[in-house]
């Protein structure tokens, strides 16, 4: 096969990742929790070209250089890399990707992308590796990646203290989308890319957060109780963890001078309480951006959109169901 399309979609943890192990390989410090979204995706098709010197890429018909493109290019070659013992000089190719949602914005689009594109790549290259294998590499390229792969509810483990960088670490599938029903809303509150990507807000965190090792040794914590309320299908449980994590890994932000947010985001976390104190059941969650995600139970879809979108600084509200992992399309 010289050519190979997949699609992917964003996954947003609940137990969240932020921060890196010393040593190679680009392996979480803290384990995570995720949810894998339908209605928003991430298409990507790779073709072989004998006639190219190097691969090129685009994201939403725009050539991509620099480090977004090193980042490319480091995924491919591993991919290319399991093709060494056969003693073939694989080609370079051209990687065509497109976003249904906003990019580098703190909506997961690098989750999605390089899981479509390790997806898209193997099938181009004709590799057939399995899926854990698969993760894996994408990990070493974008952390978060890792649980694309996989549908509904998926964990990634902490790497290794002191990793080699040659450890295999790859996501697993936790529990299926019956197992707790439940709904994410994204309240859009900017269509722009994010200044700081969350690779440069780690370091920044580690390096100036005074309250770094505290995010360390509290997130497995939250972690587990995410777990637990998946277990015990309690959605209050799960929406108090949830925000937990969050407000923990923002606040561990600021103290070291990294600041996601906007007003549009304050403004839906409001609207969020009020609800909650109202008597709806809503929880609000949010990653390296200024988008609030809220989880909601299926029956108050409706009524937690509506006050979502009458919500100053709110500029759309995306509605995603739990989905499936990446997977080829042609």
């Amino acid at each position: 096969m010289t050519s190979a399309r997949a699609i992917a979609h964003p996954n947003i943890a609940l137990a969240k990742y932020w921060g890196k192990q010393n040593g190679p390989g680009n392996y979480p410090a803290v384990p995570s929790l995720s949810v894998t979204l339908d209605g928003l995706a991430t298409t990507t098709k790779v073709t072989l070209d004998d006639s190219l010197a190097k691969d090129i890429a685009t994201i939403n018909g725009q050539e991509v250089v620099g480090e977004p493109k090193e980042r490319i290019v480091t995924l491919l070659g591993l991919v290319r890399a399991k093709l060494s013992a056969t003693g073939e000089t694989p080609a370079f190719c051209c990687v065509e990707s497109t976003n249904d949602f906003p990019t580098s914005s703190g909506l997961a689009s690098s989750a999605s992308g390089f899981a479509a594109l390790t997806i898209a790549a193997d099938g181009a290259y004709g590799t057939q590796l399995p899926t854990d294998v698969l993760s894996d590499l994408a990990r070493r390229i974008s952390a978060s990646s890792a649980r694309s792969f996989y549908s509904d509810f998926v964990v990634l483990a902490s790497g290794p203290e002191a990793p080699t960088g040659n450890e295999l670490l790859a996501a697993r599938p936790f529990a299926e989308r019956a197992s707790l029903p439940l709904e994410v809303l994204v309240a859009v509150t900017t269509e722009g890319a994010k200044e700081v990507k969350s690779t440069g807000g780690m370091n920044q965190t580690r390096d100036k957060s005074p309250v770094y090792d505290a995010w360390k040794n509290e997130a497995p914590r939250i972690f587990a109780d995410v777990k637990a309320a998946i277990e015990t299908k309690s959605f209050e449980r799960l929406g108090e963890a949830a925000e937990r994590s969050a407000l923990l890994m923002h606040a561990t932000m600021i103290a070291g001078g990294l600041v996601y947010w906007n007003a549009g985001t304050m403004e839906a976390m409001h609207t969020v309480r009020k609800l909650r104190a109202k008597g709806t059941a809503a929880y609000f969650t949010i990653d390296a951006g200024p988008h609030v995600k809220v989880l909601v139970e299926p029956e108050n879809v409706r009524a937690v959109k509506a006050a979502l979108e009458s919500t100053p600084s709110v500029l759309r509200v995306l509605r995603a169901t739990l989905g499936d992992g990446a997977r080829l399309v042609s």
